[in-house]
């Protein structure tokens, strides 16, 4: 029965599709034959394959041509790969996977280039070389609260870093260290118009990571919200602008920023309000269940416009040569506030309008609905308790709109373009969309669910937390697989859901393994608001300084240069040969290397490695890029290009010989 139930609704589709006609176009298709059409046999493979009819219509609406672009790209943090990922929508296909705060040799990235030897230099720690990281919180620039697809940012949470990917050749250019906390996880949130990048400490440490017992927690141990000035005209975060602002030890997680009518204020979740430091050996409780004793965590509500005003004042201390506003400034300046909120929160969201805010605890089935309005009205009319260091606490009835119970576990909020909300569940392994009901609670309803496969986390909506979404579609992040996909060992890939939002049910329309890392947030932008480059503006191209190398050099300027125990190679590549196609040195001698790739066609990238050492370069076409490294040990080591790019590519080589 399901085989003709399948036939037949094959039959129909491929009727329609074939035989049909417009109601502009009045001229039928031609019927399928062997000379073209769809084949003859496809009603053949679906009733072999099992497909239902949901599974073909699935098919329709995510199958995109070679050669058709897709309609959105989604970049996707790539967890502790330490890397972000692009991903087409609807094809659901990788299309780059951006190294960011890991080395990965395909991209050159982190082996031997010095522009970016030195830019992961700046992410270390105290000494400490860092070459991993866990990458959360993609954020793409704004303006005016819409994606403008100039740039994208992205945070570390294991070393409180954040790296600026320019998204005209999706190559990572900058990378900070906050020079006062060792883990962030509120970041990379952007102000509507990409002044600053915000980013939230998590979890609670002295300042500058320096030993303090945790005896002393109430009193050594803080939070700090860091706003990194962006420099838009140079495309990189300007330190010397940017400021922190102290928070109390309770460990601040997710954060938004206000758009619109709330432009100029950050929110951000927080737990561990009980300030619990652990001790499970010494017959302490886990921390998983000291942190969530109260009822209620904190909100904390930050006027960012505000704080650049005391900056400006030089109301500052200065801490490790960051400018931080105090506690008792930020009080006194009215600049941070705290509202409860239910405990173990996790989401924050605010809504396209920048009236509301959306908060969601994982220990609580609601979601919690504030109105910037009541915020302001309540910081106004002084109705407050202090915390224990004396920051405001806003009464919760004075600043909440509405409590909806959506399902288990709720995390996190996106939005679509009639008014509609979807919410994860992690516990109910669910997407929850409900509506908006603006200042009246018993507007906001549950409309429907769709289940996803499973434990969702984080969900993505086409331009969901802009001031303008798309609807269309949203993607599930979901953090376990199971049984998604054919079985690769005990490390599963991660299941990657495209649902179709475009109707009243949601419908889910593509599975899709993510094996390269453990996606966190994501945001999915229009693909044509996104201008990437083929080539490099022109040849001897110096990708992080966005101007033309130094070093470049073109076909006939190649040359070897000694300077005492200095050797400076001056190489180009060009298919199929690399010049000169000899080097020899001496050991012990210092070798600078620049190689510059002067094609110019699309796609005409070469590589280059050098056989016994830690170095591999990506060269795209037109770029010049840099290396240096002393010849250690004696002996004969070929070089060669690594992209297969011309018939003659094996012999596209040279020899590097060092002289005992």
């Amino acid at each position: 029965m399901k085989r003709i139930v399948v036939l037949a609704f094959v039959l129909v589709m491929l009727a329609s599709l074939m035989l049909g006609c417009s109601k502009d176009d009045k001229t039928p298709t031609p019927a399928p034959d062997s000379q073209g059409g769809l084949p003859a046999d496809s009603m053949a493979i679906a009733a072999e394959r099992g497909l239902t009819p949901d599974d073909i219509n699935a098919a329709l609406m995510t199958y995109t041509p070679s050669g058709t672009w897709d309609e959105y790209i989604t970049f996707m943090s790539g967890g502790h790969s330490g890397n972000l990922i692009a991903v087409g929508v609807p094809s659901m296909r990788i299309l780059k996977n951006i190294a960011v705060f890991t080395p990965e040799a395909w991209q050159g990235y982190g082996f031997g280039n010095t522009e970016i030897e030195q830019m992961l230099d700046a992410g270390n720690v105290d000494g400490e070389t860092i070459r991993m990281g866990d990458s959360h919180h993609p954020a793409l620039s704004e303006t005016a609260g819409d994606y403008d697809g100039q740039w994208i940012f992205i945070n570390d949470k294991n070393s409180a870093r954040v790296a600026v990917i320019d998204l005209r050749d999706f190559e990572t250019k900058q990378i900070v260290k906050d020079p006062n906390i060792i883990s962030n996880h509120g970041a990379t949130f952007v102000s509507p118009n990409t002044d600053y990048i915000f980013q939230g400490a998590q979890y609670a440490t002295p300042f500058g990571w320096e030993y303090a017992p945790l005896s002393e927690y109430q009193e050594k141990y803080r939070g700090m919200m860091t706003a990194w000035k962006f420099d838009r005209e140079a495309g990189r975060i300007d330190p010397s602008k940017s400021f922190s602002i102290e928070l109390p030890p309770y460990w601040q997680d997710l954060c938004d920023a206000g758009k619109l009518v709330s432009d100029g204020w950050v929110f951000c979740n927080s737990f561990n309000t009980e300030m619990a430091t652990g001790g499970n050996m010494e017959g302490q409780p886990n921390f998983e269940a000291s942190v969530s004793q109260r009822d209620m965590d904190y909100m904390h509500i930050i006027d960012w416009k505000k704080a650049e005003q005391v900056v400006a004042a030089g109301k500052t201390e200065e801490i490790n040569g960051m400018p931080v506003i105090s506690i008792p400034t930020a009080i006194e300046e009215g600049v941070l506030y705290l509202a409860p909120e239910p405990k173990s929160p996790h989401g924050m969201d605010v809504t396209p309008d920048g009236k509301y805010l959306v908060v969601a605890g994982k220990l609580d089935p609601h979601v919690t609905i504030y109105s910037f309005d009541k915020i302001q009205k309540a910081i106004a009319s002084g109705n407050s308790t202090p915390d224990a260091f004396g920051i405001p606490i806003l009464n919760f009835d004075d600043v909440m709109v509405a409590q909806l119970e959506v399902g288990l576990g709720p995390l996190h909020t996106q939005f679509d373009d009639k008014g509609n909300a979807y919410t994860s569940l992690f516990l109910d392994s669910m997407v929850a969309k409900w509506k908006l009901g603006g200042d009246d609670p018993a507007a906001y309803v549950v409309l429907n669910k769709v289940p996803v496969q499973y434990n969702i986390g984080h969900l993505v909506a086409a331009e969901g937390d802009t001031v303008s979404p798309d609807g269309k579609y949203l993607i599930a992040l979901n953090k376990w697989a199971v049984d998604r996909f054919t079985p690769v060992g005990p490390l599963l890939p991660q299941n990657e859901q495209l649902i179709d939002i475009s109707g009243d049910a949601m419908k889910v329309i593509y599975d899709m393994p993510m094996g390269v890392g453990e996606p966190h947030y994501a945001q999915m932008i229009k693909a044509d608001k996104i201008h990437a480059i083929n080539t490099y503006p022109e040849v001897g191209w110096d990708p992080i300084s966005w101007q033309k190398s130094e070093f470049a050099t073109l076909p006939g300027e190649e040359r070897i240069e000694r300077n005492g125990n200095e050797v400076e190679v001056f190489m180009t590549s060009v298919r199929s040969h690399l010049t000169p196609d000899r080097v020899e040195v001496k050991q012990g001698d210092h070798v600078i290397w620049h190689i510059t790739n002067v094609e110019t066609a699309q796609d005409a990238t070469h590589g280059f490695q050098l056989d016994g050492h830690n170095i591999s370069l990506s060269i795209e076409p037109g770029e010049t890029a840099n290396f240096e490294f002393d010849a250690t040990n004696s002996g004969t080591y070929p070089y060669y290009c690594t992209e297969f790019c011309s018939a003659l590519h094996l012999e596209m080589m040279g020899y590097f010989q060092v002289a005992p």
